[in-house]
């Protein structure tokens, strides 16, 4: 073997050691390190949990975001739809579309009656708690049942900007959506 080759050879081994990981993680990472007043922090922004929340819904559809604020905490959001706005009979009657952080629905015959509609379908900005719910949120499609479970929270900026979730499944419009503090997601 030539000298270079067998220097190549060593320079390689000794990549190959000194940037060979020499640790694991066992367990997904948190995002976030916990606050004393019950918050925990992402980067600059506070966490404020103002109640637990679980759903068993289907995904009326999804909209990823990867520019402004609010991408930095949501990557995505979810359109959900739960009791009527589960049946396949009435979804084939309305058209659901996202954008901007918005859930659209247009019908030209309601299949039920509009306030129902209204309240039991909702957009979720999801804020995922660690890497292993980021990869999970990640391969959700339109169509399917999910179980979500976490927190409805509140975040403050360090600069004062504040994002709040809805506390309610009666109201529509701005304000109407859910922030969701999202430590389990499973299929159904």
């Amino acid at each position: 073997m030539k000298r270079s080759s067998l220097f190549l050879l060593v320079c390689l081994a000794t990549s190959f050691w000194w940037l060979w990981p020499t640790e694991r993680p066992a367990a997904p990472q948190p995002r976030s390190q916990a606050l004393a007043d019950g918050g925990w922090r992402i980067e600059r922004y506070a966490i404020y949990p103002l109640q637990d929340f679980s759903i068993e819904a289907r995904v009326l559809g999804r909209e990823d975001y990867h520019l402004g604020r609010e991408a930095e905490l949501s990557p995505t959001d979810l359109a959900l739809g739960w009791g009527p706005m589960d049946d396949p009979k009435v979804l084939a009657d309305i058209r659901i579309t996202q954008g901007n952080r918005w859930f659209y629905w247009h019908a030209d015959t309601l299949p039920i009656p509009r306030r129902e509609l209204e309240t039991h379908a909702a957009n979720m900005h999801m804020i995922p708690a660690d890497d292993a719910v980021a990869r999970a949120l990640a391969q959700v499609r339109a169509g399917e049942h999910v179980r979500l479970a976490g927190k409805l929270v509140r975040v403050e900026g360090d600069d004062g900007w504040r994002w709040v979730s809805s506390l309610t499944r009666e109201d529509t419009g701005a304000g109407a959506c859910e922030l969701v503090w999202l430590e389990r997601l499973e299929h159904y």
